[in-house]
């Protein structure tokens, strides 16, 4: 069973080798984002409460993150070849939790996948993507408080992995097909 981590800062492409990952391998793909935009969309308590925090750049409180993601983790990991978390953990304290969660599963997180790729590519991307999409969170200002709260929050949490020797810095740089096929070489070497 693969259980993996995907992580880097906003525009390096986890949504899109994600969808890669899961094709290939037979991942049930967890994305956070996709979870909370799930709640938002459907006006539900939780949602209007996490709106509130990602209009304005800001990572969602960690407890409300987490009750949704164990539920979906519990569900997914039971009938598939493990699951791909996308946005999460954003911080060490989550990266804590998830292991507790894991062991109680009598699961383990396979590898942290860390898609680097520069700021200047990043902000190119995610200024495109809000040309298209028409994601409110994908302006100039919001995008440059989202790659700092990345850099202070969530980049810790590869340091978390590198000490359990569940990390795996992936070049973000080049084609699609190019950094898949970067990816596929570490999955395919903890299998």
């Amino acid at each position: 069973m693969l259980n993996i981590i995907i992580c880097g800062a906003p525009g390096c492409g986890k949504g899109t080798q994600s969808d890669l990952i899961v094709e290939k391998y037979g991942l049930k793909h967890l994305s956070t984002g996709d979870l909370l935009r799930s709640e938002i969309a459907e006006k539900s308590a939780l949602g209007i409460e996490a709106e509130s925090f990602i209009s304005k750049g800001n990572l969602v409180p960690d407890k409300m993150i987490f009750d949704i993601l164990s539920k979906a983790i519990a569900e997914q990991t039971k009938n598939s070849n493990g699951i791909i978390l996308d946005g999460f953990p954003r911080n060490v304290a989550q990266a804590e939790a998830l292991e507790e969660l894991m062991t109680k599963l009598k699961k383990e997180i396979t590898v942290l996948l860390d898609m680097n790729v520069d700021n200047q590519e990043l902000i190119t991307r995610l200024l495109k993507r809000g040309e298209t999409s028409g994601r409110c969170d994908d302006n100039m200002e919001t995008i440059k408080k989202r790659l700092e709260v990345y850099q202070t929050k969530t980049a810790p949490v590869s340091d978390y992995y590198k000490n359990k020797n569940k990390y795996a810095a992936i070049n973000g740089m080049g084609t699609i097909d190019e950094i898949f096929s970067r990816i596929s070489g570490v999955i395919d070497s903890k299998r």
